[in-house]
């Protein structure tokens, strides 16, 4: 199976890092593994990554509900990234927001690939470096 060096998770709630983190690792989903607790954190590491030409995440999880900057806010900031250093990250939602307005607000942001209820599975991790290695 196909595995990606970096992938980033941007969520407040502990225990959900710690079992997506856990099965990436069973599945081997990536050679390195970034946390984020807020969206703000994750947006100044990224930025700085961006203006210092290092590479980004090749796939970022994003929470919408969190403290100090929330998955939409982080959402509005990536986008002001150069195009041409985040064209290759790829972006889910993942929340256990059920509400029919944040999938459908989702679908307004370009740099979203899908919105995928918690928890995260080993079959989604599959199905997603499936698709990145298309």
């Amino acid at each position: 199976m196909n595995k990606i060096f970096s992938a980033c998770i941007i969520d407040d709630d502990p225990i959900f890092v710690y079992g997506t983190k856990r099965i990436m690792k069973e599945v081997g989903f990536s050679e390195e593994i970034e946390v984020f607790e807020n969206g703000l954190d994750a947006i100044e590491e990224l930025t700085q990554k961006s203006i210092v030409e290092k590479k980004l995440p090749r796939l970022i999880f994003l929470d919408l509900n969190m403290p100090i900057m929330n998955g939409w806010e982080f959402l509005d900031d990536f986008v002001k990234i150069p195009e041409a250093i985040r064209k290759d990250v790829v972006i889910y939602i993942v929340s256990s927001s059920i509400d029919p307005r944040d999938i459908e607000r989702v679908k307004t942001y370009d740099i979203v690939t899908d919105y995928i209820l918690k928890p995260v599975t080993p079959k989604d991790l599959k199905n997603m470096l499936d698709d990145l290695s298309v």
